[in-house]
């Protein structure tokens, strides 16, 4: 079998990606590499991964030139590339046929990347393979017109016509054009207490002649303990390889951040797992995914947000269950080398962990002050005696004495931010 060397390439230089590199150096011993536009907070004093400095990297014929720059100066090497930011992914798909053909992309092509990164266009596929989603308005803005959508001044009017109550839920339906528009008070996702709120980030939006749908949505009972987060992987082939998911235990609150998880518990919800892969196969989807879905505090059912196509944030929750979320990409893409580091063997398909571990980005006493459920609180701890914390930042490959130290100031600035942003809860925990 033929195994040369590997160099993965990550755009961007988030946790999700550190985590990717780390999983990758671990178990294959691939060569890594960082394009950026800047070293960021989760690579810094890091020495994981060489840097390659491009402030033009959110520039398609910028990404473009520079694959291709690594391409020729690696004649050698089969090129992998990753990234966790679906501007990225989009922009990937757009220009695929100007890229390397060396490059091994596991991601979705552009039709793919449109119809299931809209939430409007993914709450059609769900609906088509009964999987719930929550009641939703489609807005638009500056004089856009499509089917089954809501002109931004109706907006007040439709919500009263179809029996929605606050609090209500505002999302963008494409995430790539979020990313490029600006506003103040903009956050990932907005809670909107009353109608006030709500008019005045349509006004912003409007003024900005945002250019794609934003959902208005029912809000759906329960707290973020109640959220659920869902990684897969489906191949070339059309098989789902990877299947595993988790209960989220805190989430990030700051603006920027709002919603992303902060600390998981691995586990199995078979009948999310079944809808996740009626939703890939319905959706004829190539590469990972990452599902956000809630269950409902009242009835108890399965409500499917959103599906991001791509990795996510948080994937070193997978990994630390005892999947590595390389594998996926290895046995799809590079075959020899998925071969050569499984002498035993590959398992049974979709790769599922099945126990309980915890995932945490946040100091312990702080995620434990917030378990305010005694029986979750007591998994909680059994998962920890059992297994420990798993933080990616926190690599004993990666650990000079300036890194710990910085990894541990990071844990301090986000308990900080905690503080700031998150009410102090009516029982501490402690």
């Amino acid at each position: 079998m033929s195994t040369k060397p590997v160099l993965l390439v990550t755009l961007g230089g988030d946790i999700g990606t550190y985590a990717f590199q780390r999983a990758a150096r671990d178990k294959y011993g691939w060569d890594v590499m960082v394009i950026a536009k800047v070293v960021t907070t989760f690579f810094r004093h890091s020495t994981l991964a060489p840097w390659v400095l491009e402030p033009d990297i959110h520039t398609p014929e910028t990404i473009v030139r520079r694959l291709n720059e690594v391409a020729a100066d690696h004649p050698d090497h089969e090129l992998v590339l990753m990234t966790n930011l679906d501007w990225h992914v989009r922009t990937l798909a757009q220009h695929r046929d100007e890229i390397d053909p060396r490059w091994n992309l596991p991601f979705c092509d552009l039709a793919t990347f449109d119809k299931v990164s809209s939430k409007h266009a993914f709450a059609e596929v769900c609906e088509g393979v009964d999987v719930r989603t929550p009641r939703s308005l489609s807005v638009v803005f500056a004089g856009q017109t499509a089917d089954a959508v809501v002109a931004s001044g109706d907006v007040v009017a439709a919500i009263a016509e179809r029996g929605l109550e606050y609090p209500l839920i505002g999302k963008p339906s494409a995430s790539a054009d979020w990313f490029e528009v600006a506003f103040p008070g903009k956050s990932k996702i907005h809670h909107f207490e009353s109608e006030s709120e709500l008019t005045e980030v349509l006004a912003h939006l409007e003024a900005a002649q945002y250019p794609s749908e934003f959902l208005v949505q029912e809000f759906v009972p329960g707290d973020e303990t109640h959220m659920r987060s869902l990684t897969a992987y489906r191949d070339r082939a059309g098989q789902v390889t990877l299947m595993a998911g988790g209960q989220v235990l805190l989430e990030e609150h700051t603006p920027g951040t709002m919603g992303i998880p902060a600390a998981i518990l691995t586990g199995v919800d078979e009948d999310a797992f079944a809808a996740a892969t009626r939703f890939l196969h319905a959706a004829d989807y190539y590469g990972f995914a990452n599902f956000d879905y809630k269950v409902h505090s009242g009835t108890g059912e399965n409500v499917f947000f959103e599906m991001n196509p791509r990795i996510g944030r948080n994937n070193h929750y997978v990994t630390s269950s005892g999947v590595n979320v390389v594998d996926a990409v290895a046995r799809d893409l590079l075959p020899e080398h998925f071969a050569a580091a499984n002498p035993a063997g590959d398992a049974s398909l979709p790769a599922m962990p099945s126990g309980e571990v915890l995932y945490s980005v946040v100091p312990w006493w702080l995620l434990r002050r917030y378990l305010l459920d005694p029986d979750l609180r007591a998994k909680v701890d059994a998962a920890r005696k059992r297994h420990g914390v798993f933080h990616p930042l926190r690599y004993r490959k990666d650990a000079s004495l300036k890194r710990r130290l910085y990894v541990a100031a990071l844990d301090a600035r986000l308990a900080m931010k905690y503080r700031q942003y998150y009410p102090h809860p009516t029982e501490t925990g402690f």
